[in-house]
């Protein structure tokens, strides 16, 4: 027999799996503008 996991589950495994991508890229795209804008913007 194969064990489902329930639906609520699985959409809190997705959204915590997809805040644990988008955060630190989120963080790094601001970093890197913050940069770009140092270094042409003056």
């Amino acid at each position: 027999m194969t064990e489902q996991v329930p639906e609520r589950r699985r959409t809190g495994l997705m959204v915590f799996a997809w805040l644990w991508v988008a955060l630190p890229f989120a963080y790094g795209v601001y970093e890197l503008f913050r940069k770009v804008v140092q270094l042409f913007g003056g």
